[in-house]
């Protein structure tokens, strides 16, 4: 993952360089392709009448991450990431094997979704906003960043657009998963992904920069006390 300056001498770009630190929206499309897998396994074992139908689609599911998995290490993926993810699939199918529901699938990432909300949502109430954690830890800040008041309440108010995509996948997951509608949570699933993930990277620029008073240096540069280390202009 790149680090490009945020301070540029001329024409500095923030908006890219933040974007690029909080990633592109690769591993989202990965994360994708299972659920696009299983919905479809599942339809056609459904709709042909064959034996097990969860299975087969928790089968293509599984395969489909494996796969990605494959590509993705040898286009230079660490393998953490790799196994992760086809852990979180794996994990997904085996509950809906047990319970024999194929919309259990999802009731992974329904929790997920609801945990992702409540600690992003603790982080910003206790003062250490989630999006200052992986920004600082990209940029090589560790905790600098919380010395300098404007960027940490940059970064409270960001992370409140981080907290608002969990909660618009919950306010539409949830009502599908009690309705039992499989296709269509596959479909909620796919289309609140990587477009939910790229609208929130491109909110929480604007977002944060609302909180940074003139003059002040930008993400790479946290100022201690902010008034005394910022440059007069």
């Amino acid at each position: 993952m790149g680090h490009p300056d945020f301070v540029a001498r001329r024409k500095p770009n923030p908006d890219a360089s933040l974007a690029e630190i909080l990633g592109g929206h690769g591993a989202a499309v990965d994360a994708t392709v299972p659920v696009v897998a299983f919905v479809l396994a599942f339809t056609i074992a459904d709709a042909v009448a064959w034996a097990s139908p969860v299975a087969w689609a928790g089968g293509a599911a599984v395969l489909a991450a494996a796969v990605i998995g494959v590509v993705r290490m040898l286009g230079g993926k660490r393998p953490r990431a790799v196994l992760l993810g086809l852990l979180g699939v794996a994990v997904a199918a085996l509950v809906a094997l047990y319970t024999g529901r194929a919309v259990d699938f999802f009731l992974v990432q329904i929790v997920s979704n609801a945990a992702s909300a409540l600690v992003w949502a603790v982080s910003i109430v206790i003062r250490w906003p989630l999006l200052g954690v992986v920004v600082g830890t990209a940029l090589g800040q560790r905790t600098r960043w919380r010395r300098d008041p404007d960027l940490l309440r940059g970064y409270q108010r960001a992370s409140w657009v981080w907290v608002g995509q969990y909660l618009v996948r919950l306010a539409v997951f949830v009502p599908l998963y009690l309705a039992d509608a499989v296709v269509a949570l596959g479909i909620a699933r796919s289309v609140l992904t990587w477009p939910l993930v790229a609208l929130c990277v491109a909110l929480s620029w604007p977002v944060l920069r609302s909180a940074l008073p003139p003059g002040h240096r930008g993400l790479r540069h946290p100022e201690d006390g902010a008034e005394g280390s910022r440059p007069s202009t």
